[in-house]
């Protein structure tokens, strides 16, 4: 380790993000990526943003693409900030909102709320998911610093009601809390509604999984205009231009394709159920996911060893060797074909 490097930096535990091998033939069910391309119209409005006004910065602001978002939510354009994916949205609302007063979220979440937890020096209060890892949501409740949670969870894919959103944002009036939607439109229902009624909401969404964009790094915040606004002040102070042309182009194309992106999901949804039958039948447990991927667990399978064996079987997955989800598998939901290979070889396996 650098002697240069400061003490924060230094103790530092890295996050690491899953594989991206580069070998022809592998199916890749470990970094949660929509299996289906964008929509034809994105790719359309991608190629004709590539022209040679490439040379100028793009829109600082975004402003066209923000209003492509807050028409889609029922919104102004002063309720929504866009950012390079909800990772860097959300590392701004870690540097605007959070820092003062320990800030509360599960034990079992999005690994990069500890690393930023970390990075930016926020002090935690971590909250247990209860051993059948549904979140003991009343918890977060009187919260002074802050809260933050995904919905649906991950890597549990576990949602809890938009009812129990609002009692969060009802019970915690005197801190911003962030509510990161990243997987919400594989089931889930959206807070987005509550933004009309409480200015203490930020919602993360990302256009990486429901869009198939995860090559383009876009999301968006959605929020009152004064918590948007801070999250303005400190992009000013990190990048004035965070999305480049081409990105902000592509973005407001997918967005506009709503009855495209509604079919793919809808498909996504249906293998992920028939999915969850299929692994049930061979003695997994599998919780209610409403997210794109199953986290599932077999007494008699170890996941480690399962994740390798389907590695030797051309199938990668996702293994956290961490506390109370060392035994669990991650696993993407791919099309019908590649979840049939997957189910065929946990066959193998038992």
């Amino acid at each position: 380790m650098s002697r240069y490097l400061n003490s924060r930096t230094r103790n530092i535990v890295q996050y690491v993000p899953g594989e991206q091998p580069q070998i022809a033939g592998l199916i890749k069910l470990n970094t949660n990526e929509n299996p289906y391309p964008p929509s034809p119209k994105a790719v359309a409005a991608a190629r004709e943003a590539a022209s040679d006004r490439l040379r100028l910065y793009p829109p600082p602001n975004a402003d066209a693409l923000r209003d492509v978002v807050a028409a889609r939510h029922g919104m102004a354009r002063e309720n929504v900030f866009c950012g390079n994916g909800s990772d860097e949205v959300l590392a701004f609302c870690f540097m605007a909102f959070f820092g003062d007063k320990p800030l509360r979220y599960p034990d079992i979440t999005y690994g990069l709320y500890r690393a930023y937890v970390q990075v930016f020096g926020v002090k935690s209060d971590i909250i247990e998911l209860r051993d059948d890892l549904t979140l003991p949501y009343q918890r977060f409740f009187g919260a002074e610093g802050g809260v933050i949670f995904p919905n649906p969870n991950a890597p549990t894919g576990l949602a809890i009601p938009l009812c129990a959103v609002e009692e969060i944002a009802a019970n915690c009036r005197g801190c911003a809390v962030v509510v990161d939607e990243a997987y919400v439109e594989f089931g889930a229902e959206s807070a987005d509604s509550l933004i009309r009624k409480y200015d203490n909401i930020v919602i993360a969404r990302t256009l990486s999984k429901s869009h198939a964009l995860a090559g383009i790094r876009v999301g968006y915040a959605l929020g009152s205009p004064e918590l948007i606004a801070g999250l303005f002040k400190v992009k000013d102070c990190f990048n004035s231009y965070p999305l480049d042309s081409i990105a902000q182009r592509t973005a407001a194309a997918a967005l506009a394709d709503e009855e495209y992106y509604r079919k793919q999901n809808g498909k996504i949804i249906a293998v992920r159920e028939k999915t969850k039958k299929e692994l049930t039948s061979l003695g997994f447990t599998v919780p209610d996911s409403k997210a794109n991927f199953l986290f599932v667990i077999h007494d008699k399978l170890g996941a480690k060893e399962a994740q390798q064996k389907l590695r030797e079987a051309g199938i990668l997955v996702r293994h956290f060797d961490e506390p109370r989800i060392s035994d669990y598998l991650r696993i993407t939901i791919g099309t019908e074909e590649q979840m049939e290979k997957l189910i065929s070889a946990f066959r193998s396996m038992l």
